[in-house]
């Protein structure tokens, strides 16, 4: 009784233990920033994401030369964005980097709508924004770190477009030929920066421990929950990922953030859901009436 009961949460659960491990990974990243930086800690999470990805093995479909050029813009996206957000975390607190980067997909949603709503979750991710600078009245941040979010935000909004554009592979094909794109951007700056460091044994495991936490279990939780959840509740949850990023920041690495801070973070994940239930909303009566 009890398992049919808990039956119907678990795609939920599974979203949220998404959002939970890739916050728990990148806040265990960060604390090997002073021993390989960031450049070298992204240059593990991804390479060892793009080797246990492999398992799909990717050689089994066929790739199209088109596909081919698609896959590689989807993957250097990726790569790049990881390693901007890496940088970003550098001088920046997580959670904060977290919602600056989701202005990335709330643009992306937004330009492909033109309906009145919509302004209003614009206007909310602005006053977000607006709250996260000093020009908004908040603490200061590092300009160069809110810069290195920035271009996160822009690479993630690239990563959806050119992934809507490989939507038609394998979600294993696209994913894992993906990655190993990713990894010939963030490898190599990681291998300049970091050097013979990232050999060492102790510094493997760590890297093999984020790419896991912070990469292949997220992915896969998410994968699993997108096949039993409608498209727009996926959404709504996984809007909660800057509140859970700055929640698990302060247990994990202490970073304590303020007032506006906390509202700036509530403001981009309004406007993530909002745009999210209104756009289920006017779908409904679509099907309704069909």
């Amino acid at each position: 009784m009890q398992t049919s009961r808990i039956a119907p949460m678990l795609p939920a659960l599974a979203v949220l233990g998404s959002v939970t491990a890739l916050a728990i990974g990148t806040s265990y990243a960060k604390q090997l920033f002073p021993l390989i930086g960031a450049q070298g800690t992204s240059a593990l999470r991804v390479g060892f994401s793009a080797l246990l990805l492999l398992f799909w093995r990717p050689w089994r479909w066929k790739t199209s030369r088109v596909d081919a050029v698609t896959i590689l813009r989807y993957g250097l996206t990726l790569g790049l964005m990881n390693l901007l957000f890496y940088m970003a975390l550098r001088t920046i607190p997580f959670g904060i980097a977290v919602a600056i980067e989701f202005t990335g997909p709330l643009t992306v949603a937004m330009l492909s709508s033109r309906r009145p709503i919509d302004f209003l979750w614009v206007g909310c991710a602005a006053v977000g924004l607006l709250l996260l600078l000093p020009i908004g009245g908040g603490p200061a941040l590092d300009p160069v770190g809110v810069l290195y979010a920035m271009g996160a935000a822009a690479c993630w909004g690239l990563y959806i477009v050119f992934g809507k554009r490989a939507g038609h592979l394998h979600a294993g094909h696209s994913v894992s030929l993906g990655l190993l794109a990713a990894s010939l951007v963030v490898v190599p700056v990681g291998v300049v920066h970091a050097g013979a460091a990232l050999l060492e044994p102790k510094i493997l495991l760590a890297g093999l421990v984020v790419a896991l936490v912070s990469s292949a279990i997220p992915m896969s939780l998410e994968m699993m929950a997108l096949k039993r959840l409608p498209k727009e509740t996926f959404g709504i949850l996984i809007s909660m990922e800057p509140a859970v990023a700055a929640l698990w920041a302060m247990l994990l690495l202490h970073e304590h953030l303020h007032g506006l801070q906390w509202l700036a973070i509530g403001c981009t994940v309004l406007a993530s859901v909002g745009s999210t239930m209104t756009a289920r909303r006017l779908k409904v009566p679509v099907a309704q009436a069909g």
